[in-house]
């Protein structure tokens, strides 16, 4: 049986960069902090945790005092950094460099619509650090919307600007900006933002070609990640016969029959070693 993994699957650099940082740190200490789940993915979270990482929810954070805090690269809202600075907490940062200059970008178009009575628009899952970050950068104050039926939540009386979480899927992201330009109010100033990460939508095209070519592909990632969601649907569009697991033992031996090729790929939350895990077992258990 041919088993083979994605070589453009796995990390994104803002990924390897956290955890690079958490392993770095945890040379030196022997625990650290990190402000919810380092990556969407379960089984590295526990290989990190093993190591001395201990993931915390936001309300175990605002209780700490003089100690190290690792932030993700999905980013955190400016009051994660008032709080650390009123209480002796070393934030080793690791947000991802386009999340920060998202959430840069965000804040300046705050401000000029605050002038003009305008909305911040925000396309991304509720309750996402990376979205929680963002909306922290508008004071909490911008709309969230998480699908194209929620445009109706937007005052098409008033300017908007649109952003989009960086893990979005770009077509969805490309429906909901040309509905909202067909509905504002002609004349009011709307600003459309792609910033969808080019990290995860630039693997589109590859991912297409490789599920293409399998009798079967195995799509690898957490249950929490959004590009997995994003990205599993890409290959199962071409290849019907794609099924998405977290871990080894969810694959099911029924789903082999006749299978004589299969492609193992995953999302830019899944560490390499655990697609190779995947690999190993196919060709142990199958092939």
């Amino acid at each position: 049986m041919i088993v083979e993994i994605d070589k453009r699957s796995g990390f994104c650099f803002g990924v390897i960069n956290a955890i690079k940082a958490a392993e770095d740190e945890l040379k030196e200490s022997k625990q650290l902090y990190c402000l919810g789940d380092i990556v969407h993915n379960g089984m590295e979270v526990s290989r990190l945790e093993k190591m001395g990482l201990k993931s915390i929810s936001n309300d175990e954070y605002f209780t700490l005092k003089n100690c190290k805090v690792l932030i993700r690269a999905h980013g955190e809202p400016p009051e994660t950094y008032s709080y650390a600075e009123e209480n002796n907490i070393e934030l080793i940062d690791a947000t991802c460099p386009v999340v920060l200059t998202l959430q840069e970008k965000v804040k300046q178009s705050y401000k000029r619509n605050m002038q003009q009575d305008g909305q911040v628009v925000i396309y991304g899952k509720k309750g996402h650090a990376e979205i929680i970050g963002l909306n922290g950068q508008t004071k909490h104050n911008a709309i969230i919307i998480e699908s194209i039926d929620d445009v109706n939540k937007i005052d098409m009386n008033r300017p908007v600007a649109l952003y989009s979480q960086t893990t979005k899927r770009i077509e969805d992201f490309h429906e909901i900006a040309k509905l909202v330009k067909e509905k504002i109010q002609p004349g009011l100033p709307v600003e459309i933002k792609d910033t969808i990460c080019r990290q995860v939508s630039n693997r589109v095209p590859n991912l297409k070609n490789f599920a293409s070519k399998y009798d079967l592909v195995l799509f690898v990632a957490g249950q929490k990640s959004s590009n997995g969601k994003y990205l599993y649907t890409i290959c199962k569009e071409v290849n019907d016969a794609t099924y998405r697991i977290s871990k080894v033992n969810e694959i099911n031996k029924d789903w082999f029959a006749g299978v004589e090729s299969v492609g193992i790929c995953g999302a830019t939350s899944t560490p390499n070693w655990l697609m190779e895990e995947v690999a190993d077992w196919v060709k142990t258990n199958i092939g």
